[in-house]
């Protein structure tokens, strides 16, 4: 007997149980769609925050930082056996920074990736206007550079803010939910207040929206001096450099060149941001788990309609065997009935997996702004490799979960089945 009959006899064996094999074929189809419907809005998340990261988010960002260490200046060689100790006039409080900035700016010129630079200060501060006090985190910048670092110029609502902020050096861009928490709109007027208890006025000349609510609700941009005097630091010195470069999947080998001509400890975006997106990397694979138990559940009833085909077919077995068919032919018959019903689950499921995630991915709802990003929609990529791999695992689920009744039926003894005993 060659393998066309044996696939024969299980489709007539399958045909004669046409609601119980539909009904298992079901199983395995609803968890192929729910399989690729997780796997691809999975693959939208994770896609869409990396997307938001690479668009808000310097490439690379050089912090004050030292990896190589300054020589020490407080010893001073008298005479032949005198060594003289200087100590510094330093306090716990003093801030680190990158000083003559511009100096290492143009030692890092020469790194072909880079495609813009832009210094810049970070100045811990309250934002009070009238009754209302919020913490915040501003950014010093020159508005010409920062522009194309981050998505700044994009992501303005108010398209020449980056201009009036050049003209205004007291301006200040805000995130749009930070706006909303100070109750302020266009040209007006707000007041920083540092860490030394000093007070700064500012008038916002525009507000910005990067998707990211943590940001939007928490960090502003004043003019680089502005924040220099905020800070308490010298003109020439920053507290970090941000850096876009032209290929942003290699920002992780520009920064190690970066390093080692600044000597200034350099991160690249995906090392900055590594616990955001190890989160949604992880969520998505736990997801993936436990949906996949449905493929679980529907390996148990192929193997429940298994189970009990060969009860039913026990005495068709028993002839079988006693006309010299083998064994083999006997398991391989009955996996051929779950290889056809993970056939035909897969067949209907992947198209329906397909057709939810257009009705997803047409959804839209309002934004909200309790997560991490701010967004109207459920993103979905959807690819073949996805289908391919549900496919794949949905026929062997199948397969396997139909291997052990079929390796059942062949230890019935014919002649004890044929006497109308059920033995072993």
């Amino acid at each position: 007997m060659n393998y066309l009959d044996q696939a024969r006899i299980a489709f007539v064996h399958l045909r004669e149980r046409k609601r119980q094999t539909v009904l298992t074929a079901l199983g395995v189809a609803v968890g192929s769609a729910m399989l690729v419907t997780t796997i691809s809005v999975a693959r939208g998340s994770s896609s869409n925050i990396i997307a938001k990261v690479i668009d808000t988010a310097p490439h690379v960002v050089i912090s004050s930082k030292r990896v190589e260490p300054l020589v020490p200046d407080n010893l001073l060689v008298g005479s032949v056996g005198r060594v003289a100790m200087v100590t510094k006039n330093s306090t716990h409080d003093e801030q680190d920074v990158i000083k003559n900035y511009a100096e290492l700016v143009k030692r890092i010129e020469a790194v072909k990736e880079l495609q813009s630079i832009s210094p810049f200060v970070l100045s811990k501060v309250i934002g009070r206007n009238k009754s209302r006090f919020t913490p915040c985190v501003v950014r010093g910048i020159i508005p010409e550079l920062e522009g194309e670092i981050a998505g700044l110029k994009k992501n303005l609502l108010e398209p020449n803010a980056l201009d009036e902020l050049s003209s205004t050096p007291n301006g200040i861009l805000v995130g749009d939910l930070l706006a909303k928490k100070l109750a302020v709109g266009y040209r007006g007027r707000i007041v920083l207040v540092t860490k030394n208890s000093e007070e700064f006025p500012v008038t916002v000349v525009g507000r910005f929206s990067s998707g990211f609510n943590a940001k939007d609700e928490r960090e502003a941009c004043v003019n680089l001096s502005l924040a220099q005097r905020m800070e308490r630091v010298a003109s020439n010195s920053v507290t970090g450099i941000g850096l876009r470069t032209a290929q942003v999947d290699r920002a992780r080998q520009t920064a190690e060149k970066v390093q080692r001509l600044s000597g200034y400890k350099s991160e690249s975006w995906d090392e900055t941001n590594r616990n955001v997106i190890e989160f949604y990397n992880r969520n998505g694979l736990i997801t993936l788990v436990l949906v996949g138990f449905v493929f679980i559940v529907a390996g148990l009833g192929v193997s429940s309609v298994m189970t009990t085909v060969i009860l039913q077919k026990i005495k068709d077995i028993a002839i079988l065997r006693s006309m010299g068919m083998l064994s083999g032919s006997i398991t391989r018959i009955f996996m051929m009935e779950g290889l056809m019903i993970g056939i035909l689950g897969v067949l209907v499921g992947s198209p329906l997996g397909h057709v939810i995630c257009h009705f997803v991915e047409m959804i839209r709802f309002e934004a909200s702004t309790a997560g991490v990003v701010k967004a109207d929609r459920i993103n979905i990529i959807e690819t073949p490799e996805t289908h391919l791999v549900v496919i794949g695992f949905g026929i062997l689920i199948a397969v396997l979960s139909s291997w052990s009744p079929a390796r059942k039926a062949t230890r019935y003894v014919p002649v004890s089945i044929l006497r109308g005993e059920l033995g072993v």
